[in-house]
């Protein structure tokens, strides 16, 4: 076993260290659970690199960020009384401390696996801790399943630890077993003190920062120590930061308080300096980010206050864009939070949300595997040999829709093939460690001279701060240019290891070739941010909608400048980075471009596109010829319809705007539809031989579209046209039904044929003199339906409306006719109107 330095203590955790070291002695795998303080991550691989299983081969650590494994090399090399690049060392971007007495290496996740995908057989490692495994990040979920495919398959010697304070153990140990019995769970008790927990809840009417700035000041005079307070992101850590520094002048004992900002994009610096402890006779209050919630003590800490909230990444494919999104903690998160207050002493620790809420937290953060833009994944796993990330083993497997969202892209991008392999072009992307989008953008820029401003742009957007927070590149490579700070040394020296990574990839001929036509730049002529960053993003180049800041993109989205300035009344923009709702996303960053820009970038993707549509107004085809980019018209002129324009089908399809009056309807077509609609409603529901012509059916123009061929416009159709078109819907073998059971008139007892109405849903209808029925003793039905009769007098006003003739004979024709006989004393009114001849003028009828 390993003697450590006096400067290490006695930790809870030592209490499994025998057993893990058995347990791997025995197996490749086992789940370590300790909570927060048991002293996981810094000495338990102390307790390992020296195990004989390893024989004198590198333990690896895995850190989810810079913070905690710069902070967990630095503990473990004090412990052993070194320095960091001795016994233990350190990789991590932009930072690599490593020398040939390295037995221990603390890696961020994203470089662990790069390193397996340069190195598939891990030559030189024993074994592979992956601490604080529960915040389950994309690259810890794809450095596992690549972990465990070596293991399974090249190195059924290498050890892999998954290490945790929350975790689902028993998933974890299943997940590591694969097919064979579950890996050893090891549970080390904690060291904690008790925190005292109390809700203060938020005020409806307040920001967050004003509510966390009271917060901090009521436990300044309340509680010793100092208050680390957890907030969502850099831009409520700012804002409540000069809101502490305001009250913190006017207080008495002020001057004695220290407020640090800690977030991922402090240079190491100023994180160092949020994490050492206060002075002596000072307090600190830390304003952090999650990166404060695991893996670091922040010594003198005794207050936590937590707000509740954490900005996680939330990819959207349908922008093809990652947003920042401010969700709940989850249960596991705020537990962790809240241990942080009692890893010295006792503590106290504030949440901003009420105790009632508490209970509808969620258990754990969702893995980032299920939120994710997969493409980078899916690129790393076709290097690896892997068409289907389904066939490593995902703790949580990627969601189907993401993956095929991601195909689509990287075939499109030329990157796959129709197999999931990787082309020349994928793996020229695969050789940076870029996103595919970013990769692309320097090895296109490299293979045309330019690659070193796409490489430090590429930098400049990994690195947040980097540059300054300006939304226009062009000002942040501006003043990178003149920053000599340390980080942007090492940034600078990060571009030009990428440049030089691309170039090796570019002496693949099929790789360069497929490359050089994407800058075509004018000879002589430096490519603009803007251009640069149109390689990655050709998508997301945007076109001003003519009011300041609102802008659309390719892929049809839109995006807002906010603060007026340059950028936001330029007519093009290649957006880098936008944040909020997807409709109308704040942008973060972008770059101007010029429009012959647009059009040299665009090249064979700009597409001429003919719109066939129907103008309302007239009533007819208007046709449109754009020249497009995506979503963006970039021209538009009109022209005559031709013959490959669907005329018919647009005619058609319009009919539904403007309705069918605007046919021209005889009035004898009107009544043959009313017919067949009524035969319809006779037949019932269960005889669907009469087709549906009711103004809902014919509204969809279908019916009509073969007789539109040849015409621009619904005013060119005559009668006849429309008449054949609908006659056409009527079989053949019902037009004999449909003359015998609806009639087009009535013949009544007087010889006169008068024209039957079917427009009403009620059932046909017939105006007829009444004279002219004298004589008809039952009363006429239609399909089985009683005719209505609108009696008329002789001057054709309406007399009674029936359905039961012989009753209206019987009954009320006494009073009709005494009123008749007095208005109209020259005709005939019969008292029996049964048996009585008809007639149609005035006068007694022959054999009255």
């Amino acid at each position: 076993m390993l003697n450590l330095s006096p400067v290490s203590t006695v930790l809870p955790v030592e209490g499994i260290v025998a057993p893990l070291r058995n347990a791997l002695a025995a197996g490749p795998s086992a789940v370590v659970i300790a909570p927060p303080g048991a002293g996981k991550t810094t000495r338990l691989p102390l307790a390992l690199y020296d195990a004989p299983w390893l024989r004198g081969r590198k333990l690896i650590v895995l850190e989810p960020r810079r913070l905690a494994a710069r902070a967990a090399a630095a503990r473990m090399a004090a412990t052993l009384g070194e320095q960091v690049g001795e016994t233990v060392g350190l990789r991590v971007r932009l930072e690599s401390r490593v020398g040939p007495r390295t037995r221990i290496e603390v890696v961020t996740e994203g470089v662990f696996a790069r390193m397996v995908l340069d190195d598939p057989e891990l030559a030189g490692v024993g074994c592979v801790l992956f601490d604080e495994f529960h915040e389950r990040s994309l690259d810890a979920d794809f450095g596992l399943a690549l972990a465990l495919d070596v293991q399974g398959g090249l190195r059924d010697d290498l050890r892999l630890v998954v290490m945790s304070a929350t975790l689902d153990g028993g998933k974890a140990a299943r997940l590591l077993g694969g097919a064979g019995a579950p890996a050893p769970v090891l549970e080390s008790p904690g060291r904690s003190y008790p925190v005292e927990t109390h809700w203060l809840g938020r005020r409806g009417d307040a920001p967050l920062e004003q509510d966390m700035a009271d917060a901090v000041m009521r436990a300044l005079r309340a509680h010793p120590g100092s208050i680390l307070a957890f907030l969502p992101g850099q831009g409520e850590i700012m804002r409540a930061q000069r809101l502490l520094t305001e009250r913190l002048a006017r207080d008495a004992d002020g001057e004695l308080v220290d407020v640090a900002p800690l977030y991922g994009a402090l240079p190491p610096a100023a994180q160092d300096r949020a994490v050492a402890p206060a002075p002596e006779g000072r307090r600190k209050v830390v304003l952090a980010t999650s990166v404060a919630e695991t893996s670091i003590t922040i010594e003198g800490v005794r207050v936590v206050i937590d707000s509740g909230l954490s900005r996680v990444p939330r990819y959207e494919p349908a922008v093809g864009m990652t947003r920042l999104e401010t969700v709940r903690a989850s249960r596991a998160e705020a537990d962790q939070r809240r241990g942080r207050a009692g890893r010295t002493a006792p503590g106290v620790c504030y949440r901003l949300w009420a105790e009632a809420a508490d209970a509808a937290l969620e258990p754990f953060a969702k893995p980032e595997i299920l939120n994710a833009d997969l493409a980078p994944l899916l690129l790393d796993c076709a290097m690896w040999g892997v068409a289907d990330p389904a066939a490593l083993a995902f703790s949580d497997p990627p969601p189907r829709p993401a993956l095929n969202e991601a195909s689509a892209f990287l075939r499109d991008m030329s990157a796959l093939d129709a197999d999931g392999r990787a082309t020349p072009l994928g793996r020229a992307l695969a050789e940076l460690p870029l996103s595919p989008r970013l990769a692309r953008m320097v090895l296109a820029a490299t293979a045309t001279g330019h690659g070193r401003m796409a490489a430090v742009i590429a930098a400049l957007i990994g690195e947040r701060g980097a540059g300054g927070d300006s939304i226009d590149l062009a000002e942040r490579l501006e003043r990178f240019g003149r920053d000599r700070a340390p980080r942007a040394q090492a940034l600078r020296r990060m571009a030009d290891g990428w440049v030089k990574l691309a170039e090796r990839a570019l002496r693949d001929p099929a790789a360069r070739a497929a490359l050089e036509a994407l800058l075509n730049l004018p000879e002589g002529t430096e490519p603009s941010a803007g251009v640069l960053l149109a390689l990655a993003w050709p998508d997301r180049i945007a076109r001003s909608r003519g009011r300041d800041g609102q802008f659309h993109m390719v892929n049809g989205r839109g995006v807002r400048l906010e603060g007026g300035g340059a950028l936001a009344r330029a007519g093009w923009l290649c957006v880098a980075d936008a944040m909020g709702a997807a409709a109308s996303a704040r942008v973060m960053l972008a770059a101007a471009l010029e429009p012959d820009e647009v059009l040299r970038l665009g090249g064979g993707r700009i597409e001429e596109r003919r719109l066939v549509t129907f103008d309302r107004e007239t009533a007819s085809v208007r046709v449109r010829v754009q020249r497009r980019l995506g979503a963006l018209v970039l021209a538009e002129t009109t022209a005559a319809p031709g013959p490959a324009d669907d005329c018919a089908g647009v005619l058609a399809r319009g009919l539904a705007t403007v309705g069918l009056d605007a046919l021209p309807w005889s009035k004898a077509l009107r009544q043959w539809r009313d017919r067949v609609l009524f035969m319809r409603r006779a037949a019932g529901d269960s005889d669907e031989r009469w087709p549906d012509l009711a103004d809902a059916a014919l509204l969809d123009g279908a019916w009509l579209e073969p007789f539109l061929a040849g015409r621009s416009s619904l005013g060119e159709l005559d009668a006849d046209d429309v008449s054949n078109a609908l006659r056409a819907l009527l079989p053949w073998d019902l037009q004999r039904e449909l003359d015998s059971g609806a009639p087009t008139h009535f013949g009544t007892p007087a010889g006169t044929s008068v024209p039957i109405d079917y427009s009403d849903e009620n059932g046909p209808t017939l105006a007829v003199k009444v004279q002219e029925l004298f004589g008809l003793g039952t009363h006429p039905t239609l399909a089985g339906a009683p005719l209505a009769l609108h009696l008329l007098s002789p001057a054709q006003r309406p007399i009674q409306i029936t359905r039961d003739l012989p009753g209206f004979w019987r009954g009320s024709w006494a009073d009709v006719r005494a009123d008749m006989r007095g208005r109209y004393p020259k005709h005939f009114w019969p008292e029996d109107p049964a048996t009585a001849p008809p007639t149609r003028r005035a006068g007694r009828p022959p054999g009255a």
